[in-house]
């Protein structure tokens, strides 16, 4: 019966964890994670050292600490990726549970670094954002309560879905951080559509994120000048968005050369929001490129598996990871080309942070692991078998 339902594949009784994980792995997805983080660590040696020198540090503090987080991050990746789909799931719903907490708590305990929005916690030698870390186990939570709604007898997991979505969003709008909100709202629209979301209901949930627009522009004095910022065709040179066009344009197809750029004197944020100037200025386009190459492969490689896999839980939960990997990608270097409105968000394994790089070691580690070869046979195998 396991046969007919699953087909067949090899299996190989007894087999170490460590040769059934790197057998199984899908390799070309792991090394496009190490390439990433180690460009990460190239451009942190050029953009960093400024920083470190205007606030009286070490010149290669960040990098250091860039390098410390990121070497947890890849440990907890590959940790991750080793667990099953059905530990991963039990996880990731209990982690929701504390972020979310977390999250709520933040108006009471919570500080803003003087930027105007309260996201962190300080614990003294490091800062901790919580909505970094539930971004991912919110998305695999939200695809375990749809796809057990597609269940015979199974809950009302789609209702239950929007309800959780809601409440994140909501509290994430009260730090405010309209960025994130959306990114989250982004991630359970691709898992609802992916499950088969009525038309209607996406047209509706356009129509309430363009009014929810509109009404944060009007109560929010930071939020309309960003937006006024975005819309105004001319930039002015002194800001954050003037300095990143400028380096960008001055870097050319091959940059102006390593540790000659002046963007990163200039940025306050040259190391972590805006990392992809710094990339442009000294290295180029061709780097540039080469970065969104890797977001490229990587994401068609996790999509192109995901297609084969028959569990839908496992299908939803890996799209919707996939698809907030590679918007956060997308909103990062589309706002230093002017094509978005500014938003403070990272480039995923590039940018320097250590709640950013330690969540997405979580994240893409529960999609490593939602992407590996299991014993269930080819789709077209069910295909044929339905027509005999």
């Amino acid at each position: 019966m396991t046969e007919m339902v699953y087909g067949t594949a090899l299996a190989r009784p007894g087999e170490p964890i460590l040769p059934k994980w790197w057998r199984t792995l899908d390799r070309w997805s792991m090394t496009c994670v190490f390439a990433l983080f180690g460009i990460g660590l190239l451009l942190g040696l050029a953009a960093s050292p400024p920083l470190a020198e205007k606030n009286g540090l070490d010149p290669f503090h960040y990098v250091s600490r860039q390098a410390f987080f990121g070497t947890v991050a890849l440990g907890t990746m590959i940790i991750v990726s080793m667990m099953s789909t059905h530990l991963v799931r039990r996880l990731a719903t209990l982690f929701f549970i504390a972020t979310l907490i977390a999250l709520m708590l933040l108006p009471v305990f919570g500080t803003d670094f003087g930027k105007g929005a309260t996201r962190w916690y300080s614990l003294g030698f490091a800062s901790l954002q919580p909505s970094e870390f539930l971004k991912p186990v919110f998305i695999v939570t939200a695809a375990w309560l749809i796809a057990a709604s597609q269940e015979i007898n199974g809950p009302p997991g789609k209702l239950y879905s929007l309800i959780i979505t809601l409440v994140v969003v909501g509290f994430l709008a009260m730090q405010p951080d309209f960025g994130q909100a959306c990114l989250v709202l982004f991630g359970w629209g691709v898992v609802y559509f992916v499950a088969g979301a009525p038309m209607i209901l996406l047209i509706v949930m356009a129509g309430a994120v363009t009014f929810a627009g509109v009404t944060a522009y009007s109560l929010s004095e930071h939020f309309a000048r960003r937006i006024d910022g975005f819309l105004s065709t001319e930039v002015d040179p002194t800001t954050q968005l003037g300095y990143a066009t400028n380096a960008i344009r001055e870097g050319g197809f091959f940059g102006v050369g390593v540790g000659e750029g002046s963007v990163k004197w200039s940025l306050p944020d040259a190391h972590t929001d805006f990392i992809i100037a710094v990339a442009a200025e000294e290295y180029g386009l061709v780097m540039v490129l080469a970065i969104i190459a890797l977001y490229a492969i990587f994401s068609v490689r996790c999509l192109y598996r995901l297609m084969k896999e028959r569990d839908p839980f496992i299908r939803l939960a890996g799209t919707g990871l996939v698809a907030m990997f590679a918007m956060q990608a997308i909103i990062n270097m589309g706002v230093a080309v002017r094509l978005l409105p500014a938003k403070g968000m990272t480039l995923p394994f590039v940018s320097n942070g250590g709640s950013s790089l330690i969540a997405g070691g979580i994240a893409l580690g529960m999609l490593l692991a939602f992407t590996r070869e299991r014993p269930q046979g080819e789709m077209r195998d069910i295909l044929v078998r339905r027509r005999g």
